[in-house]
């Protein structure tokens, strides 16, 4: 898709100077190749041009750099890594990029008081490593992990594989240093478990996608590192009773801490992909779940590994692989963290983030396939199955994108509409962004929505963070 650049020509040669000035003239881009770089993150093949880039590293210069802005009401679009997959990073009206990739540190590891501070431009994996150092445990693990940066998963509050067990990001953040889009730097919170004093301004910034403020400094909170952790994987000749399953695991009392579905036509792409052939697959396997347990105690977890196994029985799956150390582990988790990028290499282009309630899994996965013949696409499934958050990869022949597709769109309104039918909504954690934005109505009422609209513009009067994101 072409770029909707919103021009800045009428104040541009003083805007830049300014910048330079704010910033150091090695930090303002306006050349195209550095532009382009930051036109486009991995929602489908989506490409909005920035008309500057720059790269701060306090919360005083990007405080100084919104208040020029403000002024002369300029659009922002902040970003992280450019992971996303729902367009919140793209400069959708051009103005100033602003990188958070030179804030970059982890300020303080508390380990009296099990809490991290850190800077939005530290990658997630390297968060929780450092911290696994002093024996302790960030769990929020998006299969970006290895990329991404902590600053996007607050502004998409993210969630992955460990999120059945112990939660996401905003189960976490406890407070934040926020850069408004007027330029006052608050902070959100305290650094407390508990906190009602006034409106929770924290749970406010946090998935509120870029549109409400720029986070500069972060609050986590941590929990004890588990010792030991086993993994599986189980083979299903029918997608819809590997649902059911899912749905049985926690109604016998079982909390994996990781619980992943993966259908048979995503995981053949993604191991021709990485050339992995650990996993033997047949012509009448439908779908696998990786199943992980953690904890302190080996001998507790064998046991309770082994009656999740001894019910799966009863849903009619195949003989389970134990992953008999790390890079067994590793290798089946490299599958699974890889599947987006494999079936979008493949040409399934299109990503929906739905989410239902656990036990409505097996209609929505039988819808989707249903909508599939319908509306004449091929769709593959996989995701976080023991949440009832399914992520849908779509293909269709002409159509690699759904902004603006008509194509698409009435598709795209069946599904989430049974989405809503089932009791769940259109994203869980890859955010509403550009793509998602016009069926927001699907969800909300008009009410509901004119509220998010009324708080949106107390924290930016003049709309220029992140516009044209989420409504």
């Amino acid at each position: 898709m072409e770029s909707m650049s919103f021009s800045i020509s009428n104040h541009f040669d003083t805007v830049v100077t300014e910048l330079k000035n704010i910033l150091g003239e090695q930090f303002v881009y306006v050349d195209e190749e550095s532009r382009n770089k930051y036109a486009h993150d991995e929602t489908e093949n989506l490409h909005f041009l920035p008309d500057v880039v720059i790269k701060p590293i306090t919360s005083l210069e990007i405080s100084t750099v919104m208040k020029l802005c403000n002024q002369y009401k300029i659009p922002v679009t902040p970003r992280g890594a450019g992971t996303g997959l729902s367009g919140g990073a793209l400069p959708l009206k051009g103005g100033v990029l602003i990188s958070f990739e030179r804030m970059n540190k982890i300020i303080e590891i508390d380990e009296r008081n099990l809490q991290v501070t850190t800077e939005p431009g530290v990658i997630t994996e390297v968060l929780q490593n450092a911290v696994k150092e002093k024996g302790l445990f960030y769990p929020p693990d998006p299969s970006s992990k290895g990329s991404c940066f902590i600053g996007g998963n607050i502004a998409e509050n993210s969630g992955g594989p460990k999120a059945v067990k112990y939660g996401v990001v905003k189960d976490y953040v406890l407070n934040l240093e926020v850069v408004l889009p007027t330029g006052e730097i608050i902070w959100t919170g305290a650094n407390v478990l508990k906190n009602a004093t006034g409106y929770n301004l924290t749970q406010l910034m946090v998935g509120s996608e870029g549109t409400l403020g720029l986070v500069t400094k972060i609050v986590l909170k941590l929990i004890p590192h588990p010792k030991h952790d086993l993994l599986m994987l189980v083979p299903f000749n029918d997608l819809e009773k590997a649902g059911e399953a899912v749905s049985a695991i926690f109604r016998a009392g079982f909390t994996p801490s990781a619980l992943e579905l993966i259908e048979i036509d995503a995981l053949k792409i993604v191991s021709k992909y990485l050339d992995n052939t650990m996993i033997p697959v047949t012509d009448e396997m439908a779908a696998h779940l990786i199943i992980e347990v953690d904890g302190n105690h080996p001998e507790n977890l064998f046991s309770e590994m082994e009656a999740i196994a001894n019910l799966l029985t009863e849903f009619e799956c195949g003989e389970v692989f134990f992953a008999e150390d790390a890079i067994q582990k590793e290798a089946l988790w490299k599958l699974r963290r890889r599947a987006a990028e494999a079936v979008k290499i493949d040409g399934y282009t299109i990503e929906e983030d739905t989410v239902v309630p656990r036990a409505e899994l097996p209609k929505l996965i039988r819808g989707v396939k249903e909508l599939g013949k319908q509306y004449h696409f091929n769709v593959v499934c996989y995701g976080h199955a023991g949440d009832g958050n399914l992520h849908i990869r779509i293909k269709k022949p002409g159509s690699i994108y759904s902004l603006n597709n008509q194509e698409v769109i009435p598709a795209l309104k069946a599904l989430f509409a049974l989405v809503k039918s089932l009791g769940g909504t259109i994203s869980a954690e890859h955010g509403i962004g550009v793509i998602q934005k016009e069926f927001m109505d699907i969800v909300y009422t008009p009410v509901e929505l004119e509220l998010m609209r009324g708080i949106k513009k107390i924290f930016d009067p003049n709309n220029i963070l992140n516009p044209g994101k989420i409504f």
